[in-house]
């Protein structure tokens, strides 16, 4: 189990950098959690792709319903007093507190390609390819 920022979300549904190695992540580890922060952050993400003419609005609304059916199942609720305190001591913002207190509660790494944000939170965030080679089976 892992906690993903939104962006490893999008990375799975929208043709990217990181498309092939978060669609690995997702095969060698399909047990993703998410605050429920994630679903304002993605309507936001397609909102703009919407305005800088990335997708038409039918793909940005197939997109959006695929991924609350995915991805609705796996929310879970940080508590918000541990959020705060994610963001005071960690120094980041309440969004990243939010996936950074979720994956805390739950004793899992936050897998996000949030460079200042793996560096604010080094034990706790790691990123995909991080993610992917704990995942992997030690060779034999």
């Amino acid at each position: 189990m892992i906690v993903v920022d939104v962006n490893v979300v999008a990375y799975t549904l929208i043709e990217g950098d990181w498309t092939v190695d978060a669609k690995r992540l997702r095969t060698l580890d399909p047990h993703w959690r998410l605050p429920r922060l994630w679903r304002y952050e993605f309507v936001n993400l397609l909102a703009t792709y919407r305005r800088a003419g990335g997708m038409s609005e039918p793909r940005a609304r197939d997109l959006l319903r695929a991924a609350l059916a995915y991805y609705g199942p796996a929310e879970l609720e940080p508590d918000q007093d541990a959020v705060l305190q994610a963001a005071s001591q960690h120094r980041i913002t309440g969004y990243d507190a939010e996936y950074v207190a979720l994956a805390l509660r739950l004793g899992v790494k936050l897998v996000t390609e949030d460079e200042p944000l793996r560096r604010a939170v080094p034990g706790a965030a790691i990123s995909i390819k991080g993610a992917i080679a704990r995942a992997l089976p030690p060779p034999s």
